[in-house]
């Protein structure tokens, strides 16, 4: 049996809408939802928000992956960010329970029974979020304070509660919490710190709790986190990482493994496909073909076995020229994988 294909977050607006429009469309909504109206009846936010965010979902959905990650198409860290900027106006860097909520999550509940019906299944949702290491990178910088942290750990605790679903339609499937710069950046924090924000950030219960790592090198300090029960990292631009991972690492701490197996990184594939000749490539260019991908993925299984329980493309897919070659990546992970 496959282990579960998800996707990593985020993926190109559709064309004849801009960031900029889209940008203001997500704040809107946001408002909307945390005043407990219905954003659907404002044409603006219909249009450029929850039709785009709904038809994107509807195209990654088409791809046959078994977890989908909603489309993060709005900054993801100001998805956090901007709340906290929110939080601090009143001197604090937690969120109020009220105010951490992904507009995404809420659209896409909304309209999950029509996804439903239009796929034949229960949707399973997996979401992504930035987490307090690298919030407090971003805001505050590389000196760690305390207390500072358990207020950033405290934010993604509430906006991760709040973005579980679980009836009919949709299940929270997978919550990811995000951490790029983790085993690469100067964070003063101690390795005892370090676990004691995630360990806060990861303090709810139901979907699998996911983190998602650029950089293998500082892994071994994520094996005592208490929470996470899948770690997850890129391999097919960046080989090396399955390197620092072995299976009897995970089987010590009792974690799981997601390893991503089709390349993302569409500046340097570009970049190749530019230098064999090709100035304006095609998304079947751009694309690794099934042969590659399904290559990894059966060398990570084969060192990984049982604790490979997710894998899927490397990261997100928001820098891609279109929604169609962004989807032709999800096509061909999920045959490599399925037909392995």
């Amino acid at each position: 049996m496959h282990p579960l294909i998800d996707d990593i977050g985020s993926f190109p607006l559709p064309k004849g809408i801009s960031r900029e429009t889209f940008a203001q469309a997500y704040l809107k909504t946001r408002e909307a939802i945390i005043n407990k109206q219905d954003p659907t009846i404002d044409e603006f936010i219909q249009k450029n928000f929850c039709q785009v965010v709904v038809d994107s979902f509807r195209k990654k959905l088409a791809c046959g992956l078994d977890v989908v990650n909603f489309p993060q198409q709005f900054d993801g860290l100001r998805q956090i960010g901007d709340a906290v900027h929110e939080a601090m106006v009143n001197g604090s860097f937690v969120v109020e329970s009220d105010t951490a909520v992904l507009p995404e999550v809420y659209v896409l509940n909304q309209y999950a029974k029509e996804l439903t019906e239009e796929f034949g299944k229960k949707i399973l949702l997996r979401v992504c979020i930035f987490g307090p290491l690298e919030q407090y990178l971003h805001e505050v910088g590389a000196v760690a304070y305390p207390d500072v942290l358990d207020g950033f750990a405290e934010t993604i605790n509430r906006f991760a509660k709040n973005a579980i679903l679980n009836n009919k339609y949709i299940e929270t499937r997978v919550i990811s919490i995000d951490e790029p710069s983790f085993g690469h950046t100067n964070l003063t924090a101690t390795p005892e710190l370090v676990i004691e924000t995630l360990q806060k950030a990861y303090n709810f219960h139901g979907p699998t709790r996911q983190i998602h790592l650029h950089f293998t090198s500082g892994i071994r300090n994520l094996l005592n986190v208490k929470g996470i029960d899948v770690l997850s990292f890129e391999y097919a631009a960046s080989p090396r990482n399955i390197n620092d991972v072995s299976k009897s690492m995970l089987e010590e701490a009792d974690k799981q493994i997601r390893v991503g197996v089709a390349r993302t990184d569409i500046d340097a594939i570009w970049a190749e496909v530019y230098d064999k000749g090709f100035e304006k490539p095609t998304d079947e260019q751009l694309v690794e073909p099934v042969e590659i991908i399904r290559k990894r993925y059966l060398y990570a299984k084969e060192k990984y076995g049982e604790l490979l329980t997710f894998t899927g493309p490397d990261c997100g897919l928001g820098s891609w020229p279109s929604q169609d070659a962004a989807a032709l990546v999800l096509k061909r992970t999920v045959e490599a994988v399925k037909t392995a």
